[in-house]
Parts: C-alpha cells; structure tokens; sequence
C-alpha cells in the first residue's frame, strides 16, 4: 500500500505537468559564464622609452645586424602590426608625447603649450627626464649640435619644460642615464634619444644594436628593472613607406610582467604607446588622441 505522502508528491507532479501542458519541465540551464577578466596594464615605478630612427618592420625584425634586439624581440613582446603615424621625424616625436602630429616641419623652433606627457605626470605626481645622447650641457632648449638633433626631443619644446627652470633641468646629457640607473634614481619616466649615428639613422643597424646592447642590457639585468617597463619603438618606417601616415616600424614591450614571447597583430600607433606609458605609470588622464587610442593590455 503507498503512503499518503508518496500519493500527494506524485498528485503534486501531475498537475505541475499539466501546466506545462502535458510536457515535462526543461532541466534548468547552466549559467554561462561571464566574460573573461579583461587584461590589466600592471602599474610600474619606471618607464623608459627608447626611440629609435627610419627603418621598417621587414628591415629590423629578423635581420642579422640587430641580434640583441632581435633576441629583446622574441623574449619579451613584440607589436607587429604597428605603423608610426607620419613622415618626417618630428610628428611622430611628438604623436609619442603628445598625441598630435603638431608639425611636420624638423626645422621647428616654437614652443608647444598642448597637452603632453610632462603636464601629465608633473599633474600626477610624477617625476620624468630626457636623456639626449650629445645634448651640449644640462637644461639645453637649443638647435641642434650634431649628432644630437634638436627634433628628437620633443620635451626641449614644452611651455611646462622650457618656462620653468625647475623642469628645464630635467633635459640632460644621455651620459647622467647610467649614473642615475647606477644610483637607483631612475625618475618614473626615462626618454632616450640615441644621437643621429646611434639611433639606426645616420649609422647601420648594427652600431644601433651594438649600442643598445651596451646602454639597453645594463637595465634589463639591474633590480631595478623588476619595477619597470621598457619601450623600444622605432620613430618612422623608410621615406618611401607610407602605409597608415609613417610606414611599418618595430614596438617591444619588454617587463618582467610581459607576456613571454608574444606577438600581437592588432593595429596600434603611437598615441598607444603614449596611452601605455601613462596606464603603467598610474596616470588617468590621456593628451589628444591617445585619449582614445587602443589599449596595449594584451602585452601583459
């Protein structure tokens, strides 16, 4: 004989499958997951961008003249499909700090009162310096005195640099690099200008490589660079390259954190590389179009 109780639970599924007109219920669903964590830029106490001069992707990577930044290239991350964003130098010096062309003119002396990575950082906090390899003496605004040239350092061009003798100090000789990296001085964010020989523009690739092996390496093996993210970017592609404003050139990300080996596909410009400077070094506000430019957080 059956309990009442095993006559009321079968009475109960009865009816609750004549609600559901005469079908049994659907098992409940899964919830889906959500969408994955989207990747973080890690915050760091350094950053230090190295710019490099008219040469191509195609020329660079892989080549048997840079084996030293060849091997940065497969060890750390490496942007393949990166284009600078205009032609001559000095738009895209300026496209890296600024987030605008501003001039196309190497010849220009003016001063530039837009927004920029300097009012940026001094805004939040942050301490900076552009080491110059040839720069004359120590707060030099001048033209150039080759090998240094004056358009491969867009800060020696900013109101907030050039009218205030407290910012002015911070355009120094590149020699000051290995003194305050020996020191554990490093400001929060270190610009290096390689003079015209040793930036790939006037010399081969391979006095770039050489030289950035013996400037470049002593960074990558001191503690220091445990807390830093390094850049290496090339300004602009051949003359004759004109694909998306300034040609192909190479973009490394190399950290500690970075994804080991990794190549990204996506287009990027350097109002990224402007955004990614700033994202590591906590900085929430972005000058010109790096406001909107790409993130870089699939390097990390």
């Amino acid at each position: 004989m059956r309990s009442a109780g095993f006559i009321c639970l079968a009475l109960l599924a009865t009816l609750f499958c004549l609600g559901c007109g005469g079908r049994a219920p659907a098992p409940l669903a899964a919830p889906s997951p959500g969408p994955p964590n989207p990747a973080t830029i890690p915050q760091v106490q350094h950053v230090v961008l190295v710019v490099e001069e008219n040469h191509s992707y195609e020329s660079v990577i892989g080549s048997a003249a840079m084996p030293y930044l060849n091997s940065l290239a497969s060890s750390y991350g490496l942007a393949t499909n990166y284009f600078a964003n205009t032609h001559p130098s000095i738009g895209n010096y300026f496209e890296l700090t600024t987030g605008e062309i501003l001039t196309n003119d190497d010849n220009f002396s003016g001063t530039v009162s837009s927004d920029n990575i300097v009012r940026q950082l001094l805004i939040a906090g942050k301490s900076w310096k552009s080491y110059s390899e040839g720069l004359p003496r120590v707060g030099y605004a001048g033209g150039d005195v080759y090998p240094y040239l004056r358009h491969h350092d867009p800060f020696s061009y900013f109101s907030d640099v050039v009218n205030s003798s407290a910012e002015l100090v911070d355009l120094v000789p590149f020699s000051q690099f290995a003194q305050d990296l020996a020191n554990q001085q490093l400001p929060n964010l270190a610009f290096i200008a390689p003079n015209r020989i040793n930036d790939g523009h006037d010399g081969s690739l391979q006095q770039a490589d050489n030289w950035l092996r013996a400037n470049i390496a002593p960074l990558i093996t001191n503690p220091v660079f445990q807390q830093t993210l390094l850049i290496i970017v090339f300004d602009e592609s051949d003359i004759v390259d004109l694909r998306n404003g300034g040609g192909r050139v190479p973009m490394l990300v190399i950290s500690p954190a970075a994804k080991p080996g990794f190549q990204s596909t996506t287009f990027y410009q350097h109002p990224s590389t402007l955004r990614l400077i700033l994202r590591a070094l906590g900085v929430s506000n972005f000058p010109g179009t790096s406001a909107s430019a790409p993130e870089m957080a699939e390097f990390f």
